[in-house]
């Protein structure tokens, strides 16, 4: 049963790290389509794209970062950051009509003392609901998810591909 609770090679995963590959930032070999690596991209525009958390806190849990390597959102350029903002309030949309969820956590992690485990910056999107702290995560420090990450990529995909963006410029 403690191999259902996340997460299941999550230290590998941080570390940039699985059977078949070493990398040095997951993100960045994600966009590559590195087959050794799980990528979970939804969309990408020019400069930034989008993916599912591997490890989400929830169903629903997106990123959104540029596809330049950046450490620090204070180097990001207007553009970019731009097409930041937008997608995150497209996706809030997007999660809104799949999961309902009455509230966000949205933010960066910057920084390995903040908890951030990839150098390249990214966008946390989680949705939040009442009461979903259950009694397995609050005795067991863990967190029970009811849906695999790919099966909200799939969801997630499908819903954005009908979704009208306010941004240009998105492939699937």
């Amino acid at each position: 049963m403690s191999e259902y609770l996340f997460p299941f090679h999550k230290k590998k995963y941080i570390k940039g790290r699985n059977e078949n590959n070493t990398t040095e930032c997951i993100l960045c070999e994600s966009l590559k389509k590195d087959s050794t690596i799980p990528s979970l991209i939804v969309c990408h525009t020019p400069l930034t794209a989008v993916c599912i958390n591997l490890y989400p806190y929830n169903s629903g849990h997106l990123m959104i970062f540029p596809k330049r390597h950046l450490a620090d959102i204070r180097v990001l350029s207007p553009k970019e950051e731009q097409e930041i903002t937008t997608l995150s309030k497209n996706f809030m949309d997007i999660i809104d009509g799949l999961y309902h969820p009455s509230g966000y956590n949205v933010g960066y992690n910057l920084g390995e003392s903040s908890g951030a485990s990839i150098s390249h910056i990214h966008r946390h999107i989680i949705p939040r609901y009442a009461n979903e702290i259950g009694i397995v995560e609050l005795i067991g420090g863990s967190k029970v998810l009811i849906e695999d990450p790919k099966t909200t990529l799939k969801l997630v995909t499908k819903a954005a591909q009908k979704f009208k963006f306010q941004i240009e410029n998105i492939i699937f």
